[in-house]
């Protein structure tokens, strides 16, 4: 069901709408509810919550929260098993979840994600490893992989995340979900617990473009474009990324639906601004992350899934020499986005370079390969609108947008020529379902 369903149904009979959360959460198997939730109210909780009796904007809809935001009486997980022992419960909403209840929508669940969000898959080795909903011993992605789960699986119509390196990118792109990173610092993402604070970003994910639209009208407002925005797009070969054919011919039927190819001198200009990216990112990351951790990292190690621990660890252990080549390869990229704003509105980047993954198939390797197309917005803080795109069948990938501002009229326009565009079955290979 879509957003408005949803308030449809709230507004007749809020305990139809609470048992219908719990019937879809039902559906789950019980290793998949364990992977994916953290908390959930009871249902008369839940039915109180959705009981509409005011205008606000989303009343009515429950949606899921990542266990990183802050909520009033409840402990952060953030994935691990030990943040809820050593932090206390706040005592008053975060930012992010006073916002929400003030525009009326209801938490139904916290979701887990990859421990202390530092990971691309929906692994967790603490509450178990999150799945794509439609198949079946594939990733969902991560880090944000529990909200990513219970909108695709259709639980809620809206979840919330964060993104850092493509942690709402990546399994919007592959479970086939809308989905926006906005920017760091912002207030929503400045109170929860962070992983690097520098590049850290809250946002959301739904299933359809109509929802995202909606949403994001509700949460950050929109402005019409006053003429065409106009933009560029490059394609893997520019990114000097390998995939299949299946999936190169994919991104660049939907990606030509918003932007011409970028031509051979920007495509040299990004090659060398991107260059070491993400060596960069992984040192400035994993530094800013040892600063949030030293409290713990050495006293609670056998704690920590060892893979999350080692990329902790090695913040403090880079030298000189690579902090200041990573410091230059930031202020590369940095300045390429500066330049590339100033005479277009976005730049089109696929947001993986392959469908979801199978377990056996989240190496290193495949890490890098994603941060690839994902660090260059994060190190720049920019906000990317994700656009889910088919394969074959069920299989999907993202188109990145990437914009110079979260209230950009780029969003809203993009969302629209999703919904023009991909209408008809026949359309080229973008999604936009509603699962149920």
């Amino acid at each position: 069901m879509k957003l408005a369903e949803w308030q449809a149904l709230s507004r007749r009979d809020p305990a139809a709408s609470a048992r219908e959360v719990r019937a879809r959460l039902d559906r789950l198997s019980a290793d998949q509810r364990r992977a994916i939730v953290a908390w959930e109210p009871t249902e008369q909780a839940l039915i109180e919550s959705l009981t509409v009796n005011t205008t606000a904007p989303l009343a009515g809809v429950p949606y899921a929260l990542k266990d990183l935001f802050p909520v009033a009486g409840l402990t952060t997980g953030a994935g691990s098993t030990f943040l809820s022992e050593v932090l206390p419960a706040p005592e008053t909403d975060g930012a992010l979840a006073a916002a929400l209840k003030q525009a009326g929508a209801s938490l139904a669940l916290k979701t887990h994600l990859h421990e202390f969000a530092y990971g691309l898959t929906g692994e967790n080795a603490h509450h178990g490893h999150v799945e794509h909903p439609h198949l079946s011993g594939r990733t969902s992605g991560g880090s944000s992989s529990g909200s990513a789960a219970a909108v695709a699986a259709g639980i809620v119509p809206l979840a919330f995340g964060t993104d850092t390196g493509g942690s709402i990118r990546v399994p919007a792109a592959f479970c086939g979900l809308y989905g926006l990173r906005l920017t760091p610092h912002h207030a929503w993402i400045a109170d929860a617990f962070p992983l690097a604070p520098s590049f850290d970003a809250a946002g959301w994910f739904t299933a359809s473009a109509e929802d995202m639209l909606l949403a994001t009208s509700i949460l950050i407002g929109t402005r019409t474009a006053i003429r065409e925005p106009q933009g560029f797009h490059f394609d893997f070969a520019q990114l000097g990324q390998s995939a299949d054919t299946t999936v190169v011919q994919a991104y660049a039927r939907a990606a030509e639906l918003f932007a011409p190819k970028a031509d051979s001198f920007l495509g040299a200009e990004y090659t060398r601004a991107a260059a070491g990216v993400v060596d960069a990112y992984a040192i400035v990351q994993s530094m800013e992350a040892y600063i949030v951790h030293a409290p713990w990292l050495d006293e609670y190690r056998a704690r920590y899934e060892p893979a999350v621990w080692q990329r902790i660890d090695r913040g403090r252990r880079w030298t000189g020499d690579q902090q200041a080549e990573a410091h230059y390869r930031l202020a590369a990229i940095r300045r390429f986005w500066s330049e590339v704003f100033l005479t277009c509105d976005f730049v089109v980047l696929p947001a993986t370079p392959f469908p979801a993954l199978r377990r056996a198939d989240c190496t290193q390797e495949n890490r890098n390969r994603l941060l690839t197309l994902t660090a260059p917005a994060s190190l720049g803080g920019l906000p990317v609108l994700t656009i889910p795109v088919t394969v074959d069948g069920a299989e999907t990938i993202g188109l990145q947008l990437v914009i110079n501002s979260m209230h950009s009229p780029v969003i809203p326009w993009a969302l629209e020529r999703c919904r023009s565009c991909f209408a008809n079955d026949g359309a080229p290979a973008t999604v936009a379902h509603d699962p149920r």
